[in-house]
């Protein structure tokens, strides 16, 4: 079977000089291996099949067969890891909570240990005739959430 850390560290050494990141990264036991990335500027069909003949010319197919999959994080799918949090600062996400609520705002910090969102709501103050819209920071943890995904709206 082939490692994960094998092709992890081909995938480090093909980015090295690149603005590219790893997402995920999953090799099955039937060596069903399929890698994901990012980047700022978004991933392009080059990099992915150069990436994945980088790949194939480390792995020789007569000692080992394995299927390979090589492709870029999908717009609108969650979240993986910090790195996709801090590309998409400033930008609208979707926050769906362990508790089963959702919340949509801008992604404003994500840390190692945490990220914030802001969220507009209506509140009426008191002696007020209208709603007025307000502003609130809201802070997850990592493991309050089920998933953090970039939303995509059609205006």
């Amino acid at each position: 079977m082939i490692q994960k850390e094998l092709i992890n560290q081909l995938v480090e050494e093909f980015i090295a000089d690149n603005k590219v990141f790893i997402v995920d990264i999953k090799v099955t036991g039937d060596n069903n291996i399929s890698v994901e990335l990012d980047s700022a500027e978004g991933i392009d069909v080059d990099l992915c099949a150069n990436l994945s003949k980088f790949i194939e010319s480390r792995i020789d197919r007569e000692i080992e067969d394995y299927e390979l999959e090589v492709g870029s994080a999908g717009l609108g799918m969650p979240f993986k890891v910090l790195k996709q949090y801090e590309k998409n600062l400033g930008e609208e996400v979707e926050v769906l909570s362990k508790d089963g609520k959702k919340f949509s705002g801008i992604l404003k910090s994500a840390s190692e240990e945490s990220f914030t969102i802001i969220i507009s709501k209506q509140v009426k103050p008191e002696g007020a005739k209208r709603k007025i819209t307000v502003e609130e920071d809201l802070v997850f943890s990592y493991n309050e959430v089920k998933y953090t995904k970039y939303l995509i709206r059609f205006k």
